[in-house]
Order: structure tokens, then C-alpha cells, then sequence
């Protein structure tokens, strides 16, 4: 990389992309030489198709509008010979030969998948959240591929909408750390190195607030909430260096995303200092259309002149610019800008320099799938296990004895790596049961299905849109269940693997009904009938409603979707080869009714009695309890662990001090564990109504048996910062007060005083 081009990437992650206002003389000379038709086909993302699409569009004639200079960057195409093809389509064909981006949607590893990303949020290790990133990165550049289109950092507090699967869960502190490691991991410190690619932070914004918990609904919130919560994981990824963005599709104050100024320009670019480049989500440029905002010329203006500068797949700012040029409807400096900014990504990328630099033939059989790589999946996904329940500490198993594996998701292999895994291949992942048989060699390990994922046959065919998820058996429901029955009454323990189907949960997936389905529960509740001890692996990709199946005599192991390696990793924690450490990043409602249910709610003017019990016209429920079964942050071990002696280094501090608390941590237990401090802080009087407490500082920790530690968390002076009602970020003088402890209930407090 020449020295023009460091220093260039030196000042756009030191000083943030946005503030490096130097023009790039390269960038320059080129858009000199441009047409306006070629700088608005730089504006132009398309798919060729053969892979998983997200909307009903396909790119016709892809080959033809690279040669006319009619495309900036394509997706949906990867490997060595296939990019390159493309590459040298428009790089020998084309009039100025530009090279394309080349996209992808890498969401949990590319071939060496891992845990969803709810999951991976669930180790809360950032440094393992990078390692995450920064492999599937290495091996997705090695396919040929530049641009990604994660992280998706949307707060999401309503379990029903199915991406909740694919961000870090409700928290805007806890979003914010994972956005900033995965940015980091994907882009590294070199942009222009052959093993990073470009970050693509999505879905800007609110796209997790959809009303009814609906995909591509409507989000109704005030600029406050805005602020104080659901923007902070975007700002966090931009402050990280992120180089793009992807505009979401729902409205923000009435106006949809893809084409609102306020949000594009005037927080993003003005506010925030962006100076990537943002692309619209998959058609959300046409999708305006029916929001009602005008026909296909007039949303594509609109969407040019709010900040838009890439329209993925749609096509209307190749077909409706020109026109709307020549009408004075856009300006030639408007398809210039979004041009510049498409290009300056090419050259921090080093696609300028080298349009092939990606497609080295020798690195998929050198970086893709290795040893190396499949390792740290399964590590990964041991640590995002979290254990909800340890009944008469049954777990972890012994590797001996008769254990009986049952249920639909125990040898159930198109099912392990998750939803939105395009880039995977399930044919590679390891089943629960070969996990099983791998980990535990020396027992006695017999299979019986037991039951359909769901015997519904209509929820089978919409679960089922894109492959076989739910494969009804052609046993009778009873047959199947007699089997699981007389197996588990023949052994010593029962391991019944249940849950959702990868595509229950993700895109376009939301359900009304959060439960574990009948077919399941009826056969859950036939094996605890047996007597056996009965342990629960329970696969989701988001909370589930399990107030019945908590209040059994089961142990239950949240195991999410882990990705390629599921079968080792869940043998290796089920067998004690390692002593889950997972917390819960999203608060498990006790029903449907609940939601939306988050640890950070605000006290209202009527608080319901703390002891939980009902009391008239106050807030609370005539038939449910206002706590969640299970509270953020929440998550048991093998061992325990004792909190006590929490001390803060100052009980009085000034504007701009810092503070930090200290804890005393003891494993009390008998096993070797890690445990994730939390640290939240409640603002008691301030000029808006605080949360009762907020999430302001976490350090994992590893304990011996029997050790003791010490943990300190230090709140830098911006932690006691927030947006008042004018949309300033500031900290207001008074007390406040520090809780500590395992989860959001964290009992252990004290207080102090801002000045």
C-alpha cells in the first residue's frame, strides 16, 4: 500500500471516516473522466442470483450493464474464478474500468459458521467477538469477497420479531461494545490488506422496533428514546470506523429510512461525522413506493438528495437519475457526491490499485474451513451456552452410563448452523448426536427422534420457504413418541434436544406464539413423566416463552444455534469439558403478554409493590407478574459465586471525574468457572425520567475453586452522560446510585454524588 493511501486510512481511524475531508487525488482524476451515466452506474448494486435472496428481485442482464459502466458493485457471487470473471468484465470491458465491490452477507461466519450473533453476544467477550469477526472476514476475503453486510447492530426488545437472532439483544452499552469488535474484526487496521474487508453497519435505523414485532413494520419513537437507547449501537460502529452503512426499511418519523434527510445526512454525516458511503437495503429504494412517498423517479430522488448512495438491486437511480437530472429534480453535484463516496471505499479497499487482489486461488483451500478455524467455532459456541437451569445439579454428565438423546433437533443436521447462514454449508456441520459419540466415546449412547419439530402442517410449509427445516416423519406422532419414551425408561439420563428450526427465527420470521411447539412440549412432558433425570438442550434464535417447561424438574442449557461445530461444542459443555459462562443479552418474558419486557424500563408515577404482588391501580397485571422468568444479564455455571464487599474509590466526584467501583468475587462452588461482573447504574433525580438502572460496565472473569478476586470497573465521566429534551449530551449534578452483581438484578449497591 503506498504512502498517500496509509496515511489517508491513518485519518480516517484516527480522526473518524468523516472528518478526513481531503479529496483523494485518485478519487478526483477519475470522476473527472466520468460521464454522468457512469457516475450514476456507480451507484448501482446488483445480484446475479444463485444464492439466497431477500426480496422477490432479481438483476437481469448483469453481465451487459457492467460492460456500459452501469454497475458499482455486485453481491450473491463469491470464489476466486467467479470474481474475477466479473472483475475483468468491468475492468477490461468497460470504458474506464472500474472494479466492483463485492458483497456479501457473512452474518456468523462465512463457511466456518458460528453461534447466531444473539449468541455470540451471550459470551459478553469482545475480544472473542473480534476473533469472530476477524476469521469470518480472512475467510471471506479469500472467496473473493470485499464488503459486508454486517454488523447488524439493531436494539431489539420484542422477541416476537425474528432478527432479533441476528444482533446483540436489547442493550444499548452491551450493542455498542459487540458493534465496535466486529468492526473492528472485519475491517482490522488495514483496509486495503487482502484479509479485511469493508463493515456494513445495518439496519439504519430503529429497524429493531418494528411495531407488533412484525419484519418491515412501522417504528413510532421519540428523538429521546432514539438518542438515549436505540442509536448508541450505530454511533458506536461509526465511531469504530465503519465504512458503510445500510439504510433500513422502515419509516423514522414518517419518512422510510432510505429516503430521510434528517436521518442520512443530518445525524449521520453532520452530526456523527460519517464520510463512508451508505446503501440501501435489499429494494428498500422501490419499497418507498408503497409507504407512499411517490413513484420511482420521485423516491429515487428523494432517497439521492436525503444521503442515499447506493441502490441495491432496485434499479431506480440507474433508470430514473438521468431524468430527474435534466428536470432539476437532483443536482449533478448530488450524483456526484454519493459517486465520490463509492469510489473513496474502492480505493481505502485497494480495489484501485489492484482489482485482483482478492482473488488469490491458492488461499479457499489455505483459509476456508481449517483446522484452526473450525477450532474457534467451537470454542465460540461453548462460550455462548447459557445454562438457565441445573436441577439437582445434574449437569454436567458423566461420559459413561446409558444416556438416551431424544428429540426432533438431536441428529438434525440442516438445523445446526442457524438462520441467515447463506455462505454455510449444514451438509459440514457436526449433529448433536455425533457430538455426542465424539466427546463421550465410553457411554452407552442411543437416539430416538420422539417427536416433529412441529406437526403443523401449514406452519411446516412457511418455515420451510427456503429448504427443508421441518421434516414431518412418516411415523405417527405417537409412534414416535412411544420410541422416545421406552428408550428414556431403559436409560440412566435423558437428553432432549428441542426448540426452533434455524428459519423459525431470522428474516421474515416473526411469530405471535414464542413457545416451545405442542408437538415438543407434549414430549418433554412424557419423559419427565419416566422419573429419569431429564436435561433440556434448548436451540433457539431468540427467547422463548418456557414457563411450564422451568417449573419441571429439568435441567435447561440454552444452546441458541451454534454454527458448524454444534454437536462438539454442545457435547464439550453438556460432559463439563467446559463450564458454561454465557449470560442472557435479552430479557426472557414469562408470556407474550409482556413484551415489550427489558431491564432498562423507566419507573412510572404508580410502581408495582417490589414483592411482586398484585395491587389495584397500580402498574402491574391482574394475571401475570411484571418480572420477567428470566432477567438480562442472566446466566448460571457449574460452579457459584459470592459477591460482596462493593466499595467505590470516591463518594463525591466533579464534571469530567471518572469513578470506579470494586467488588469482591469468590467461586464457592466445585468446579473451575468464569463469571461476568455486571455493573449497572441508575441516575436517581435528573431533568428526564432515568431508566431504573442501566448497563454501564461488565469484565469477565475465571475463577478457580475456592479462589477469590477482586474486580474493579471504572465509569469514564461520558458513562453518566445522556440526551436531555434538547438533545444535548450531557450529566446533570446529583446522586446516583451503583448496583453489582451476576445479572439486572443485581442486589449489591452504593451511591454517590456528581458535583
Amino acid at each position: 500500500m503506498n504512502y498517500k493511501k496509509s496515511l489517508f486510512f491513518i485519518l480516517v481511524f484516527v480522526l473518524g471516516s468523516a472528518n478526513a475531508q481531503e479529496r483523494i487525488p485518485e478519487v478526483e482524476e477519475l470522476l473527472q473522466k466520468m460521464t454522468i451515466e457512469e457516475k450514476i452506474g456507480q451507484l448501482n448494486l446488483l445480484t446475479p442470483g444463485g444464492g439466497v435472496a431477500t426480496g422477490e428481485v432479481v438483476s437481469e442482464n448483469v453481465g451487459t450493464k457492467i460492460k456500459a459502466g452501469q454497475v458499482g458493485g455486485l453481491f450473491g457471487v463469491a470464489g476466486p474464478d467467479r470474481v474475477r470473471k466479473a472483475q475483468e468484465i468491468a475492468v477490461n470491458e468497460s470504458r474506464l474500468g472500474i472494479p466492483l465491490l463485492i458483497g456479501s452477507d457473512v452474518i456468523h461466519g462465512y463457511k466456518t459458521t458460528y453461534p447466531i450473533p444473539l449468541g455470540l453476544s451471550s459470551t459478553w467477550d469482545m475480544d472473542l467477538v473480534r476473533q469472530a469477526a476477524q476469521m469470518a472476514a480472512r475467510e471471506a476475503t479469500a472467496d473473493g469477497i470485499n464488503w459486508n453486510f454486517s454488523p447488524m447492530v439493531d436494539i431489539a426488545r420484542d422477541p416476537r420479531w425474528g432478527r432479533i437472532a441476528e444482533g446483540a439483544g436489547e442493550d444499548p452499552y452491551l450493542g455498542s461494545k459487540v458493534a465496535e469488535a466486529m468492526v473492528k474484526g472485519y475491517q482490522g487496521d488495514d483496509l486495503a490488506a487482502a484479509h479485511t474487508m469493508l463493515a456494513c453497519v445495518k439496519h439504519f435505523a430503529l429497524y429493531g422496533a418494528a411495531e407488533a414485532g412484525r419484519d418491515y413494520g412501522s417504528v413510532d419513537m421519540g428523538k429521546i428514546k432514539m438518542f438515549n437507547q436505540y442509536m448508541l449501537p450505530y454511533k458506536a460502529a461509526i465511531d469504530a470506523g465503519a465504512a458503510s452503512v445500510m439504510s433500513s426499511f422502515n419509516d423514522v418519523d414518517g419518512v422510510p429510512a432510505t429516503g430521510n434527510k434528517w436521518l442520512l445526512t443530518d445525524v449521520l454525516r453532520d452530526q456523527w461525522g460519517f464520510d463512508g458511503f451508505v446503501v440501501s437495503d435489499y429494494t428498500s429504494l422501490n419499497e418507498m413506493i408503497p409507504h407512499g412517498l411517490g413513484d420511482l423517479q420521485a423516491v429515487s430522488a428523494l432517497a439521492l438528495k436525503a444521503g442515499l448512495d447506493m441502490d441495491m438491486v432496485g434499479e431506480g437511480f440507474l433508470t430514473t437519475l438521468k431524468k430527474s437530472l435534466d428536470e432539476g429534480k437532483v443536482t449533478e453535484e448530488d450524483i456526484t457526491n454519493a459517486c465520490r463516496r463509492v469510489l473513496e471505499a474502492k480505493y481505502i479497499s485497494g480495489l484501485l490499485d489492484d482489482p485482483y487482489k482478492y482473488l488469490d486461488s491458492k488461499r479457499p483451500k489455505k483459509d476456508i474451513l481449517t483446522d484452526e478455524n473450525r477450532a474457534l467455532a467451537r470454542k465460540l459456541a461453548t462460550r455462548s451456552f447459557v445454562l438457565l437451569k441445573n436441577h439437582n445439579n445434574m449437569l454436567p454428565l458423566k461420559k459413561q452410563g446409558k444416556i438416551a438423546l431424544v428429540g426432533p433437533l438431536a441428529d438434525s443436521r440442516e438445523n445446526m448452523l442457524g438462520t441467515w447462514a447463506p455462505t454455510g454449508d449444514f451438509k459440514l456441520a457436526v449433529t448433536i448426536l455425533e457430538g455426542f459419540k465424539n466427546v463421550a466415546s465410553d457411554a452407552e449412547i442411543k437416539y430416538a427422534k420422539g417427536a416433529n419439530i412441529s406437526d403443523d402442517a401449514d406452519f411446516a410449509k412457511n418455515v420451510n420457504a427456503l429448504g427443508p427445516r421441518i421434516v414431518m416423519d412418516e411415523r405417527s406422532p405417537e409412534a414416535m413418541l412411544k420410541e422416545a419414551v421406552d428408550l428414556a425408561k431403559t436409560s440412566d439420563v435423558v437428553v432432549a434436544v428441542v426448540g426452533e428450526a434455524t428459519e423459525m427465527s431470522g428474516e421474515s420470521s416473526s411469530r405471535t406464539d414464542i413457545s416451545i411447539p405442542a408437538s415438543q412440549k407434549k414430549l418433554i412432558r412424557a419423559l419427565v413423566e419416566t422419573g429419569k433425570p431429564v436435561a433440556l438442550v434448548l436451540m433457539s434464535g431468540r427467547p422463548l416463552t418456557i414457563p411450564d417447561e422451568f417449573e419441571m424438574p429439568v435441567s435447561i442449557l440454552q444452546v441458541w444455534h451454534p454454527g458448524v461445530e454444534a454437536g462438539n461444542a454442545i457435547a464439550d459443555v453438556v460432559f463439563g469439558d467446559y463450564n458454561p459462562s454465557g449470560k442472557l443479552t435479552a430479557t426472557w418474558p414469562v408470556n407474550v403478554g409482556q413484551i415489550p419486557i427489558y431491564h432498562s424500563t423507566k419507573v412510572t408515577g404508580r410502581p408495582a409493590p417490589e414483592s411482586g404482588e398484585f395491587q389495584k391501580f397500580r402498574s402491574n397485571y391482574l394475571d401475570a407478574p411484571n418480572a420477567p422468568l428470566l432477567p438480562f444479564g442472566y446466566g448460571l455455571s457449574y460452579t457459584t459465586f459470592e459477591y460482596s464487599n462493593l466499595r467505590l474509590n470516591k463518594k463525591e466526584i466533579h464534571q469530567g471525574e471518572a469513578i470506579s467501583a470494586t467488588v469482591t468475587i469468590t467461586n464457592t462452588g466445585n468446579f473451575d468457572g468464569e463469571e461476568v461482573v455486571q455493573l449497572y447504574l441508575r441516575d436517581v433525580v435528573r431533568s428526564i425520567t432515568p431508566p431504573k438502572r442501566q448497563l454501564k460496565g461488565f469484565q469477565k472473569v475465571m475463577l478457580k475453586k475456592g479462589e477469590r478476586k477482586e474486580v474493579t470497573i471504572t465509569l469514564p465521566p461520558d458513562d453518566l452522560k445522556f440526551y436531555n429534551a434538547q438533545l444535548e449530551f450531557v450529566s446533570e449534578p446529583g446522586e446516583f446510585e451503583v448496583f453489582v452483581g451476576t445479572n439486572s438484578d443485581a442486589e449489591l449497591s452504593e451511591t454517590f454524588t456528581l458535583k
